[in-house]
């Protein structure tokens, strides 16, 4: 069974995006590509556990295998040498990434105290768009009395989008809560 949001996307979203920028084919309307979690763990060079926490709240949060990525560079200052884990992610497509934006939009979002829709101004340029959380318990898969510290996590939503306007279109019309 194909996910909410992708019915959603190919029965209202596809000919709307078609009839407003008046594309020659429905092949040229922006789409989904990819969405990508992200948890830096700067505190992981002390803590161990720290990452090992962060991966299981990720895998639980994805329903998929977080990839512990390491430091590129060493950095005197902050105690880090190259090939250090630092953090982790994931790279969500196809049905996952669907059940994930619909969980993020429709469930985790509108938990977030005093929330009035998410920024505009987050837009790369190209159509991509960034969000940070500020705490991996909006989620209703993570069980609050097994977190052992609240982290920040970064959702970046990749689009075939040309341009900010396009690719805000898209978002809106499946349901993205932005602030106007």
């Amino acid at each position: 069974m194909a996910p909410r949001l992708k019915e959603k996307y190919q029965t209202e979203v596809l000919p709307a995006l078609a009839q407003e920028f008046r594309y020659g084919s429905i092949m040229q309307a922006p789409r989904l590509v990819k969405v990508v979690l992200n948890i830096g763990l700067g505190e992981a060079i002390q803590n161990a556990k720290a990452l090992e926490a962060a991966v299981g709240d990720l895998g639980q949060i994805s329903g998929q295998k977080p990839v512990v990525t390491k430091a590129k560079k060493s950095i005197a200052a902050f105690k880090l040498r190259q090939g250090m884990p630092i953090g982790a992610m994931v790279t969500l497509r196809g049905p996952r990434m669907y059940d994930f934006l619909d969980r993020l939009m429709n469930i985790a979002l509108p938990r977030l105290r005093d929330f009035r829709g998410v920024s505009r101004r987050s837009f790369d340029g190209r159509g991509n768009y960034s969000l940070g959380l500020r705490e991996q318990i909006l989620f209703p898969e993570i069980d609050y009395d097994k977190v052992d510290k609240l982290r920040g996590l970064e959702v970046a939503i990749v689009t075939t989008a040309r341009d900010d306007d396009q690719g805000y279109a898209l978002l809106k019309r499946l349901g993205m809560p932005f602030r106007d």
